[in-house]
């Protein structure tokens, strides 16, 4: 007869943890490994018993006597439709490659990455390890329920010592027979448990045939006053329809071990936990003589078999025992038994099973773990193997936790968390495959074809339902867990080399999407900078490239760089060497930008191949951004900006050469350049015929360093972003500030503003007015016009000095105020004349006199088109120098398409 005592205690609540799959395979994804065994033994024998473990025994009778035989049917067809749907996401990757140790491990990292992988695999290396911890102690509790010295029921033999110290000593023994067995190897482990599985099968069908029928007395409950209450059968009818009858329905009652109240989800619950461990064959990969094709047909074989055992027993129970026997003894396999013992053989030889299963599997697990290098030292014991390969470092590893786990005593409120980290690996699997079938990967073939990316939606979704019905809290506290060990792997950061799915789902959507954005539906109110900065040598851009990533307002943004030579005279492409080093480069600088690298015969030809072909689909660079041509000694950055700070020995974390080896030093002062001036002002020239936007930028590195941050500097000193919307060396021709390149200026200033490193700032909008022109009235006209482009701006009016556009007619050609020598001289004499004489607050670069205001950070200049003639070239080069000397970063701007809107 069963107690209160009994070994359901620790497991009708527990789920059958102790049934845990063992996972990976001695050699680990490190290496190679013996590979031994076969099929059944390796993959049916390992699968059957952690389905069954001891659930076989103790949890028959409550599933069919509270929920009755057709609702039991129901959640058997239920819950093994939701395993099966992950056994068909095992067998789709089980053969798709090679399966090394590691089991649902290997597969989950290699598929999800490391980060994941990682984070779940220790997830269930730990369940492995309390379901040992589980099984044991659900042993001893078996053990002592028949010969303990407290044993009730009449047929105890009281011989064993019972309480605390005794129980983990029990445990302690029992665990070190498991570990030895373990250590031995997975050989003698799957001979042992060949051996418990035909004890078991024996124990549960020859009870039902060869006992007639009988009265099976049940324990004695305690009464109100403490008084035992008169005794109570249950009865054994042997094979009877009106049994069978009496069964059908569902008659919930109150659980005798607990005394909660019975319904469908908690028997459900009960149920389910009890048919987990379809992975157990698939986690032995790594000794499996050809686990491609075992694991598939193995895992397959067992839940079919399992299935029918279970429906078998289901109906045995119905015809043959009745409702109270069913409810009040959970145990009564061992009462209706011809031979009482053999029953309790299979108890024990299954719980041991279950036991060095979980063991096996959670070392195998540990040493997967261990070989990757994921978390570091903690594991390196895990690595150790013996001469037959078996990692007995992390069984005697896994053999110490699960001891630190038995101090804890009953296991009962872990019983949730462990099934639930079962359920989020089984999530996971499904996870990987469905990734896998919507990345579309060519070399996604598994052999195994009975899957779709439905059947693995379906996984993931059951999966996570049955983790939230069985325990909220756990399934929450899981989740949980799994995302802070997901952090700290990719804090840590892991293996680049395995592959990771997400970047193929990443292409597969991109692609779709691009295709979707169709540039014949672009609207101006949408436009966004897309910007194509080219860079020589980045030790002397770095500010500029954070300033480019601060303007790209989440359009697009590419690195290009040209590279001078012929590839027909070169034995091999010098370009694609040079793409690592430049997105190194992108990553230390922390911008968001792709990199595009071309080989030409000469920057310009550079520069035209990169502004065609950059980009793809909707996606394509609109605005073309240079450094400014001068005589300035570049600056090398690498040694100055923290982020770029590197170890005496020039590698960084992981062994890579320093970004400071890869690229050159800065060009030294009066060195030849790649680009004359000429081809500077021609490749201008170039992005304007293309319908391209012009940015100059000038005098970056002098940028307070704080405005190129990534945070919000609400408190930092306050500065001017300075806007002129004229063209300086056209300054006739009405009012400049409404054409499209003066709306493009202040559109870039208003989304430079945006950022929240310049929040701080205050935009400045000079209005230059001639000699004779009346102040007020073109003040009121651009203030309505920044009200109706919602953009916020002090404005300044500026009263140009004498002579300012004379001397040429108005419809005199877009740069004639370049030629001859009169241009320089009205530059010092008109602009440089303005910015001294002006007001407070001072011009582009900061105040001359009178008042001392906020510094200007940046000035935002209009950039003349350049001339027709391209022998006006240098001349045009050497004025817009005049223009921008000394004005500190500068940026000169030349816009080309509308970019703004005032409807909504």
């Amino acid at each position: 007869m069963a107690s209160e005592n009994s070994p359901l205690l620790a497991y009708r609540l527990l789920g059958d943890e102790g049934s845990v799959f063992p996972a990976s395979g001695v050699g680990g994804p490190g290496g190679p490994s013996p590979r031994k065994l076969s099929t059944f033994l390796g993959v049916v024998v390992p699968t059957v018993l952690s389905m069954f473990s001891i659930v076989v025994f103790l949890r028959i009778g409550f599933v069919v006597g509270h929920a009755g035989l057709l609702q039991a049917l129901a959640m058997l067809l239920v819950a093994y439709f939701i395993l099966a749907l992950t056994v068909l996401s095992v067998c789709a990757i089980a053969t798709n490659g090679a399966v090394r140790g590691g089991g649902a491990y290997f597969m989950i990292s290699r598929t999800l990455g490391p980060e994941v992988g990682g984070s779940i695999g220790l997830m269930f290396y730990l369940a492995n390890v309390c379901g040992c911890a589980v099984s044991l102690l659900g042993l001893v509790e078996s053990v002592l329920d028949v010969f303990g010295a407290d044993a009730t029921g009449p047929s105890g033999i009281r011989v064993l010592p019972q309480g605390y110290g005794w129980n983990l000593l029990y445990g302690s023994l029992l665990l070190g027979l498991v570990g030895g067995v373990c250590t031995l190897g997975a050989g003698l482990y799957a001979r042992a448990s060949f051996l418990t599985f035909l004890w078991s099968l024996a124990s549960v069908l020859v009870s039902f045939v060869a006992v007639g029928p009988k009265d099976i007395r049940l324990t004695p409950r305690p009464g109100t006053n403490g008084s035992s209450l008169p005794p109570r059968f249950g009865h054994f009818t042997g094979f009877n329809s009106s049994t069978l009858k009496d069964n059908l329905g569902a008659g919930y009652a109150e659980d005798y071990t607990t005394g909660a109240m019975m319904n469908f989800a908690s028997v459900f619950a009960v149920l389910f936990n009890g048919c987990t461990g379809i992975m157990a064959g698939a986690n032995m990969s790594g000794e499996l003589k050809d686990p491609s094709r075992a694991i598939p047909l193995g895992t397959i074989i067992a839940v079919v078999y399992t299935f029918f055992i279970y429906i078998l027993l289901f109906f045995l129970s119905s015809f043959t025992c009745d409702r109270t026997l069913l409810q009040e003894d959970y145990g009564f396999f061992r009462a209706i038994s011809l031979w009482p013992p053999l029953v309790l053989i299979g108890i024990y030889a299954t719980s041991l099973s279950a036991s060095m299963s979980s063991l096996i599997g959670a070392s195998r697990i540990l040493h997967a773990l261990a070989q990757d290098d994921l978390f570091g030292v903690i594991l390196a014991p895990a690595k150790v193997v013996s001469g037959g390969g078996n990692p007995w470092g992390a069984v005697l590893y896994s053999w110490g936790l699960v001891q630190l786990v038995l101090l804890v005593g009953k296991l009962n409120t872990l019983a949730a968390v462990v099934t639930v980290f079962y359920l989020v690996a089984y999530a996971a699997v499904d996870l990987s495959c469905l990734s896998l079938e919507w990345a579309s990967a060519p070399n996604f073939r598994p052999t195994f074809s009975l899957f779709s990316w439905h059947t693995c939606l379906l996984g993931v979704a059951s999966c996570l339902l049955m983790m939230f019905l069985i325990s909220p809290g756990a399934a929450g506290g899981s989740l949980l867990l799994m995302g802070l060990l997901s952090a700290l792997l990719t804090a840590r950061g892991g293996p680049s080399s395995w592959g990771y799915v997400s970047q193929a789902l990443l292409f597969h959507q991109v692609r779709k999407y691009l295709l979707r954005l169709d540039v014949r539906k672009e609207h101006v109110k949408f436009w966004r900078p897309q910007l194509l900065l080219l860079v020589g040598n980045p030790r002397g851009a770095l500010p500029l490239l954070r300033l480019a990533n601060q303007l790209k307002k989440g359009g697009l943004y590419v690195l290009g760089h040209v590279i001078l030579g012929d590839l027909d005279s070169l034995p091999s492409d010098p370009v694609q060497p040079q793409y690592g080093a430049w997105l190194s480069l992108v990553d230390q600088a922390q911008v968001k930008a792709f990199v595009d690298l071309t080989l030409a015969s000469s920057v310009r030809q550079g520069a035209q191949h990169l502004l065609r072909i950059s980009g793809l689909g909707g996606m394509k660079p609109n605005t073309l951004v240079l450094g400014f041509y001068d005589d300035a000694p570049p600056q090398d950055h690498f040694l100055t900006d923290p982020a770029f700070s590197e170890p005496a020995d020039g590698t960084r974390e992981g062994g890579s050469p320093a970004l400071s080896t890869l690229f050159p030093p800065p060009r030294a002062p009066g060195s030849p350049r790649a680009l004359s001036p000429q081809d500077y002002v021609a490749t201008m020239a170039d992005a304007l015929k293309m319908n391209k936007n012009v940015v100059l930028a000038r005098a970056c590195g002098a940028l307070p360093p704080e405005r190129l941050s990534r945070g919000s500097w609400s408190t930092a000193q306050l500065h001017h972003v300075d806007v002129w919307p004229l063209n300086l060396l056209r300054p006739r021709g009405g009012p400049g500030y409404v054409d499209v390149c003066g709306l493009f200026l202040l559109q870039m200033a208003t989304i430079l503003g945006m950022v929240p490193a310049w929040h701080s700032a205050r935009l400045r909008i000079f209005l230059c007015l001639g000699p004779q022109e009346a102040p007020g009235a073109a003040e009121g006209r651009l203030r309505a016009l920044l009200s109706q482009l919602r953009i916020r701006a002090e404005v300044q009016e500026v009263v140009w000095g004498e002579g300012a556009g004379a001397g040429s007619p108005e419809e005199e050609e877009e740069g004639d105020f370049v030629r001859g020598g009169r241009g320089e001289a009205a530059l010092k004499s008109v602009f440089l004349g303005t910015m001294q004489g002006q007001g407070s607050g001072g011009g582009p670069g900061g105040p001359e006199g009178g008042d001392q205001g906020p510094a200007t950070a940046l000035t935002f200049l209009y950039l003349p088109r350049p001339p027709a003639d391209p022998a006006r070239y240098p001349r045009y080069l050497a004025l817009l120098e005049i223009l921008s000397r000394d004005l500190g970063p500068t940026l000169l701007i030349h816009g080309v398409t509308p970019v703004t809107c005032t409807d909504l």
